[in-house]
């Protein structure tokens, strides 16, 4: 089956550091689907200020793929890897980085993040990433809504109005549950989305 004949799950390709945008440009000129997030960030040379594009995610590309033909993937100048337990490749969530696209088309500020893996969830009903949910933060200059690659454990965020939101739910393991098990979640209020951060904050600082 060629590689065109069917949408294969999107894998993280481990990319030689300032390699990403040629190993996909190469990738895609032998027909596969790749998706390079970048951001675009201001410099200041001598005389100027210029305006350059990095990736988000440095040294990582992502490419939708045959995980049984990896070859033409691995032997493509500046990929190093696929990702994935040992020799086997691991699918990223579709979800994930459809969430990530949207944010890019999106026009929203957008940054690297720390990985975040639980918090005070919530989902965007209004504004430009309606649909979206993710973790919430709230910061000195406002809210952000954080979207992760948990494949990866990477991280970015977006900057969010609080009219955005319409409900929040923060997660918290169950007592004597393991880590990476079921979570439970309470629907609060969006108006007392400012409480319910500040206080997660005191918790996370305490600690």
């Amino acid at each position: 089956m060629g590689i065109h004949d069917q949408q294969w799950p999107w894998f993280a390709i481990l990319a030689r550091t300032g390699r990403e945008k040629s190993a996909t440009l190469l990738l895609e000129n032998n027909g596969y689907e790749c998706y390079l997030p970048i951001i675009k960030i201001t410099r200041q040379w001598s005389d100027r200020l210029k305006e350059i594009e990095l990736p988000l995610f440095p040294g990582y590309l992502f490419c939708r793929m045959n995980p049984h033909d990896r070859l033409p993937v691995l032997t493509t100048p500046g990929v190093v890897q696929i990702v994935g337990v040992g020799k086997s490749p691991i699918p990223v969530e579709e979800q994930e980085i459809a969430a990530i696209q949207r944010v890019g088309k999106s026009g929203v500020s957008i940054m690297p993040w720390p990985y975040l893996q639980v918090g005070n969830v919530a989902r965007i009903e209004n504004g430009p990433l309606r649909g979206l949910s993710g973790i919430v933060i709230r910061i000195k200059s406002g809210l952000k809504l954080v979207l992760s690659v948990s494949l990866l454990q990477r991280s970015v965020a977006v900057e969010i109005d609080r009219s955005w939101i319409c409900a929040v739910h923060p997660v918290r393991p169950i007592a004597g549950q393991a880590a990476g098990g079921p979570s439970t979640r309470l629907t609060l209020d969006p108006t007392k989305l400012g409480t319910v951060l500040d206080f997660a904050s005191k918790r996370t600082n305490a600690n």
